[in-house]
């Protein structure tokens, strides 16, 4: 190897020198560019770590205000259970008062009849006295009319046996009503009673869930919860679409095979698209597809229409059909009922009050299918209504009529 002369030696290790010191100079002092990217990357490190965070406390039920009106949804399904079970038992007792009182009622007027005749008959031994009845067997003629004249006389005292037995008959029955009417008007009081108390619960638990849905739509967390459940609550609907429709193709396959119609409304749904009746009349408060909540600022994605009515609305099929499905809880979507239109369409009506169908009934168009409520519904009063076609979520305003 050739040897660097002195000069060129020296200035070759103070060129290593530099070379050496530079980085070290750079590590001790760093420029602006590399201070701005490790604020950048803590910033990053620092939103990983609060989106984890939120993560975590909106998993699963995951604020006190979503987990409360889930609880608060399902004692209004208990207590209007109740009520129903209080009010078709009113029903019957008020039957059967109506027939208590009119089998008392004409008990007592045959009790009054018979009363009557009595009363006739036993003034009329007093008036004529034990003797009558020895003077018209002695004043017989012959051995014959003797034998006729006793004969009539025992008729006559076991036609009044009869009466005595009847009027006595008639007055255990009458106190019998009497006992039963009264025991029914008790049934009545303690049953008007129990609905009163149910009706005020009733009245308690929507003021609660009422305050429960305020303070979602007020508070950032519970909101986002809330979205949460319903994206989970979606998804599962989505599942349970792709099974009932797996369902109605084999069903459709086995009919083929025996040689029946497949369907008898194939058809008829797709021919009906922008010409169908709404299910009920309002405004729209929810529209298909991303929605953005105006002051959060969080986007949740609606795969049906929701319409503003007041509860208890009757709710119409909007096609003939048959009921595929039905549940008093289904989580986000509340009391739901999806019918089936062939061809792969179905069509979903949630936030019931009421369900008025059971599934594998068919129903017509326009025929009343429940009522409309907020049944797991967090914008109050509506009714949150989808068309599909599989499990594909179709926008409902292209169907229905303008």
């Amino acid at each position: 190897m050739p040897r660097l002369a002195p000069a060129r030696l020296v200035a070759a290790l103070m060129l290593a020198a530099l070379v050496v010191a530079a980085p070290v100079a750079r590590t001790q002092e760093p420029d602006s560019s590399e201070m701005e990217a490790r604020r950048k990357l803590e910033e990053v490190k620092r939103q990983a770590k609060e989106s984890r965070e939120q993560a975590q406390k909106l998993k699963g039920k995951e604020t006190q205000a979503v987990g409360q009106l889930r609880r608060t949804e399902r004692d209004l399904a208990v207590t209007k259970k109740r009520l129903q079970q209080l009010r078709y038992r009113r029903q019957q007792l008020d039957t059967q008062l109506s027939v208590t009182r009119a089998d008392l009622q004409r008990n007592v007027q045959s009790l009054s009849e018979k009363r009557a005749l009595l009363a006739r008959r036993l003034r009329h031994m007093y008036e004529t006295g034990p003797a009558s009845e020895l003077e018209t067997l002695l004043s017989s003629g012959s051995f014959a009319q003797l034998l006729t004249r006793w004969d009539f006389l025992v008729m006559v005292a076991e036609q009044d046996r009869l009466l005595m037995e009847d009027v006595r008959a008639r007055k255990e029955v009458v106190e019998t009503l009497e006992e039963k009417l009264a025991g029914h008007l008790q049934q009545v009081e303690r049953t008007s009673k129990q609905t009163n108390a149910q009706n005020q619960r009733l009245a308690q638990q929507r003021q609660q869930r009422a305050q429960t849905v305020l303070e979602i739509q007020t508070q950032r967390q519970a909101y986002e919860a809330a979205a949460a459940d319903l994206e989970r609550t979606a998804r599962s609907l989505q599942t349970l679409l792709t099974k009932l429709e797996k369902q109605r193709r084999e069903e459709a396959d086995k009919l083929k095979q025996q040689g029946k119609p497949a369907e008898p409304y194939t058809g008829d749904f797709a021919r009906g698209q922008g010409a169908l009746d709404w299910p009920l009349r309002g405004d729209i408060v929810g529209n298909f597809g991303p929605e953005t909540h105006p002051r959060f600022n969080t986007t949740i994605i609606n795969d049906g229409i929701d319409i503003a009515a007041p509860i208890g609305t009757p709710v119409h099929a909007v096609a003939k059909g048959k009921v595929a499905y039905t549940n008093e809880d289904y989580a986000s979507y509340g009391e739901i009922v999806i019918l089936n239109h062939g061809d792969g369409f179905y069509t979903l009506y949630g936030h019931l009050s009421e369900i008025g169908v059971s599934v594998g009934q068919d129903v017509a168009a326009g025929q009343t299918i429940g009522r409309s409520g907020d049944t797991g519904s967090i914008k109050g009063a509506v009714l949150h209504f989808e068309v599909r076609r599989g499990s594909s979520a179709l926008d409902p305003k292209g169907w229905l009529k303008p």
